[in-house]
């Protein structure tokens, strides 16, 4: 039980790590959407960054500093981080933007990027490895299945899922306390209430581990670990057997970290996204 609540303040912590999202990148890239904004940053091969729950891409600036020789992309969702929700106020969040990320791969041209998730972005970075767009695919502190990251499942959170996200956007109590929740955590101030619930409620019905065999590309997945021994083996074989589908899937834990490993342990993540990128 322990290390499940200490799971769930892990994950719950990437709202308190949003203040990291304010830097803007360099330039826009041209292209519209109401999903998703994308900037790039550098030049030399391709790589998508795609930050996590409430967060922007400023989550990013230490790898941006830290790996020169790269053109990155950067994904910044609508409702989070500052920027209005557009089409993602309501309905269905997760695979339309997936779709958005996967059209502006094709309008710029980009042939198989490596694409690099965190929490949330992790989850959409395997949904891209799965239409078969990445070239490589990083997961950065995320499984298959969003429920597991609390302790769960998808047929069993899903349902609730949907009742919490009902109150949260539905009732006029359940919106006060989001925007307090979200008011409260520092860096998430910007993000929008209901764009959170719905992330919250697609993620709590998702579960990717039995289609892990279709992502052709690559898979390497870096993971968070305390410094409590026995909680990083629990936590370590909650991993492992979460991507066993994947055969070939390299597994890294970085620790002692929180959810936001790039911004806890910025030299130990910078060198493993480093040994990633140089295939």
């Amino acid at each position: 039980m322990t290390m499940e609540l200490d799971r769930r303040r892990l994950v719950l912590g990437a709202l308190a790590a949003g203040a990291m999202s304010a830097a803007a990148p360099a330039w826009a890239a041209p292209f519209a959407s109401r999903r998703i904004a994308m900037t790039v940053r550098g030049a030399g091969g391709d790589v998508l960054l795609i930050p996590g729950l409430a967060s922007g891409p400023g989550i990013w600036n230490g790898v941006l500093g830290a790996l020169p020789g790269y053109r990155f992309h950067l994904v910044h969702v609508r409702g989070f981080a500052g920027l209005a929700p557009d089409a993602n106020a309501s309905g269905a969040l997760l695979q339309p933007i997936a779709d958005e990320i996967a059209r502006y791969v094709a309008a710029a041209g980009l042939k198989r990027p490596a694409i690099v998730g965190h929490s949330m972005g992790g989850t959409l970075s395997m949904l891209l490895g799965l239409k078969g767009l990445a070239g490589r695919v990083m997961v950065v502190d995320m499984l298959p299945a969003g429920a597991a990251m609390v302790g769960g499942t998808a047929n069993g959170l899903g349902f609730l899922a949907d009742q919490l996200s009902g109150y949260f956007t539905g009732t006029a109590a359940g919106r006060r306390y989001l925007a307090q929740m979200v008011a409260q955590a520092p860096g998430a101030q910007g993000s929008d209430p209901d764009v959170i619930a719905n992330a919250l409620r697609d993620l709590a019905n998702v579960d990717l581990g039995p289609q892990l065999p279709r992502i052709a590309a690559p898979l390497e997945v870096v993971y968070a670990v305390g410094s409590d021994a026995e909680q990083a083996a629990a936590i370590t074989s909650r991993f492992r057997a979460a991507y066993a589908p994947k055969k070939d899937a390299l597994l890294k834990a970085i620790g002692p970290s929180g959810h936001m490993v790039m911004g806890d342990q910025p030299a130990r993540f910078n060198a493993a996204l480093k040994d990633f990128l140089t295939v």
